[in-house]
Order: C-alpha cells, then structure tokens, then sequence
C-alpha cells in the first residue's frame, strides 16, 4: 500500500459550511485534512495529480493524504478491515462493481442530498445512466469518476506483415483469432495476442453473448447456461488457435510496447500508458472490441471506478464532498481522460467545447471507447457481503481454462457452484 500526501493548507475561506450536509454557511472556517484513497495508481496517479493540482486553486484549505492499493479488490478488503478499527478513509473511489458492498452495509453515505445543491443532477451533467452505476436500490451510494470498456490495441506493422489491412480489420471473434494466428505463423516471433482475462473480462463477454450474470430478481445466477459456456469456450479458442502466452497484465504490457504482440485486449483506461511506451517504436491503432458473431446488440461491462465518501465528521464530510464533486465535474472529468483513457462519467465534459469537444478529434487512440458508449451496460455487482471472493471465483475458474488446466464445462460447473455458495441465502 502507498501512501503519499499532497499539502494544500493555504489559509482561506471557505464559502460553505462544514458543518451541515446540505445547508450552506455563512462563515468561515479552518483547514480541513482529508483522507483520499483510490486503487491502481499504475493507472490513475497520473489523473489524480492533475486534478488536485486544479482542485488545489480552488480550495487550498483542503489538504489531502492519499492512500492507494493495488487493485479493486485490495482496495474492498483493505477499507473493509479499517471498518472495525475506525480508519476508514473520507473519501473512496471504489471499483462499479464492488460498490455495491459498501451501500448495503451502509459505510457509503447517500450523495442524493449533496447532488441537488447546485441544481438538477443533469444540468451538472450527471445523466440518469451514469448515476446509475453508483445507485443501488434508490441509494446514491457513489458518484463514478472514470468510465471503461475493453477496447482493441493493434500493432499495424504486425497486422500489415500478417496480411491484414488496418483500415479493413475484421469486427469479430472469429476473424481476430485468424488474425492473431496470421500474426504468430507469418512475422518470424511475435505473439499474435493477449487477451486480459479477469472477472470483469468474463462479464464482459458474457453480455456479448447476450447473456447476464444472474436473473433479474437476483434468486440465482444465470451465467451457467449456454452464454457461460461460449465465453469460456472462446478463452479456449484464444490459447488453442493463437498460442496466446501465459503471462500477466505488466508482463503483457511490456511486451505490446516492446513490438512483440499482434493485439492487446483490455481496457481503454490504459490508452495513455501506450500512448508513452510505444512511442515511436512501431504505429499502432485502437478499435472497439471484437463482437461476437450472430449477436448484434451484445452488450460491454462497464469497468472503472466510483466516488464514495464514508466520512462522518461534518468538516471533513463537506471537504470530501467538495474534493468527489470537482473531480466528477466536467473540468475534472477532462483531466481525468487527458491522463488516463477512460470515458468521461459527466456528459458536460464530451458535450463542451472548453473541455473534451475538440479532445476526441485532435487523438484518435481516445475515440474506441468513446464509440462504444451506447452498448455500456453497469459492472454488475452480485448482491451480499462476498463480492470480492465471488470475483476470485470467477477469476480462478477462468484461468483454469486459459493455463488448460480444466475444460469449459468442468471449469464453468464450478464457478457457478463456488458463487451459489458466496451468494446470500434467500428465505
């Protein structure tokens, strides 16, 4: 876990109260210190510093301390353990899919209040789909910050040598698996893919299936049928027809920068990251993610992250409050994209010239993500306190097919068997 702090103490007013939830105050106050705790810095540091660097102009009687963890996951069990010793952080952005855990529990507080402060939610530019990947049951429980779908990255001096043409790729599973296998066969050592299988990745494909993770009454899952089934059956396909190499998210990373893979499946927020690693070192291009054959209207989890602010102190509450709604702002959200590859979670900020207007046209590498906006659909968070060992479920059956440690059928029956047991019994 890193920690780090970032001194914003200059003395000034404050124009609204600290004391009161909703009210504004007529007085003013002292500097106030907040605890600010993300996950993935190896993604959003940079995004983060800007904005409080902004944020810092605006109200520097706000100092922050930022505590950051490895992943979503790390990040859940790590606040939930500080529940029990009184630690928590003012202030979390949490993965879409774990918030749920937070709300039930009630640790998050309800933002309804706080959103009606300076008008309607949508003339902030909160639309109703986007409150809706923090609400739960009519409660506010998060604002999201940053918005993702799995996208496509492409090395066209591979694809070209293979026999491919970048303006004309193929749009589906079947015809990127040939192209990954042209990659291996026919460019003298390169890998020809890498897809980043997680969680996230399995939802991802399952609603491209036109499938879902459980029924809509949520009385049990539904992944277990035959969308299930195909997912993992493609995961298969990815190994047995393109050779695609055993490795991990950094080592992958590094090996895409390097020239050494065809295409590199993961998340548009790692636009950025390539943007630098790649450099000059070969041309490579974004795409939406491959469709899966005879499905027209699949759908793409919507992976990224949620503010929540779990403060109780008023003071702090209120600096928190003003720190989440800056950065969900249409200025913050514009810092966000420039410095990460995320979607903007405030239509104020795609829709204004002054922020992204011009943004998208001037860097095409951002425009994938972007284009794959209507076929959004929430990270579906399962119900009850066991989110984070049901993604680990996922997540390990998954890799038992990747690394061909088991077949799909094996592999899919004991992942919805391991999440039955993680789910909440109902009466």
């Amino acid at each position: 876990m890193e920690i780090r702090m970032t001194d914003l103490s200059r003395r000034v007013l404050l124009g609204t109260s600290l004391a009161t939830l909703a009210t504004p105050a007529l007085h003013a106050q002292a500097p106030v210190e907040i605890t600010v705790h993300y996950a993935q810095p190896f993604i959003f540091k940079a995004s983060y510093d800007a904005i409080t660097e902004a944020f810092a102009r605006r109200e520097p009687a706000i100092r922050i301390t930022y505590v950051t963890s490895p992943s979503y996951q790390e990040g859940t069990q790590l606040l939930l353990r500080q529940v029990a010793t009184n630690q928590l952080p003012d202030l979390s952005f949490q993965g879409l899919n774990l918030l749920r855990i937070f709300a039930e529990r009630g640790i998050a507080q309800d933002l309804a209040p706080f959103l009606t402060r300076g008008g309607t939610p949508a003339s902030q530019g909160y639309s109703d789909g986007l409150l809706a990947l923090g609400r739960f049951n009519n409660y506010q429980a998060g604002l999201a910050y940053a918005a993702s779908t799995a996208i496509s990255f492409v090395n066209v001096d591979l694809t070209r040598r293979a026999g491919f043409d970048p303006d004309l790729l193929p749009t589906d599973w079947a015809g990127h698996l040939r192209m990954a296998a042209a990659v291996k066969a026919r460019t003298g050592g390169p890998e020809g893919m890498w897809f980043a299988w997680s969680e996230w990745m399995f939802q991802t494909l399952v609603l491209g299936h036109g499938g879902r993770m459980m029924t809509p009454d949520e009385s049990d899952i539904a992944f277990d049928g035959a969308d299930g089934l195909r997912t993992l059956r493609l995961h298969e396909q990815m190994v047995r027809d393109t050779a695609m190499p055993m490795l991990n998210a950094s080592s992958a990373s590094q090996a895409f920068a390097a020239g050494q893979l065809g295409a590199f499946y993961w998340t548009t927020a790692v636009v950025r990251n390539f943007l630098r690693s790649v450099g000059q070192n070969f041309e490579f291009r974004t795409y939406p993610l491959p469709t899966v054959a005879g499905v027209p209207n699949g759908l793409l989890a919507t992976g990224g992250a949620a503010g929540m602010i779990t403060a109780r102190d008023p003071a702090k509450r209120e600096a928190a409050w003003k720190f989440l709604h800056f950065a969900t702002s249409a200025e913050g959200q514009a810092l966000m994209v420039q410095n990460s590859g995320y979607v903007p979670c405030n239509s104020l900020a795609i829709e204004d010239p002054r922020w992204l207007g011009a943004f998208y046209s001037e860097n095409p590498a951002f425009r994938a993500a972007v284009t794959q906006m209507p076929s959004q659909a929430p990270w579906f968070a399962f119900p009850g306190s066991n989110g984070v060992r049901i993604t680990t479920a996922i997540n390990d059956n998954t890799a038992r097919v990747v690394e061909q440690r088991a077949t799909p059928d094996v592999a899919l029956a004991d992942m919805a068997r391991e999440v039955r047991r993680l789910l909440p019994r109902r009466s």
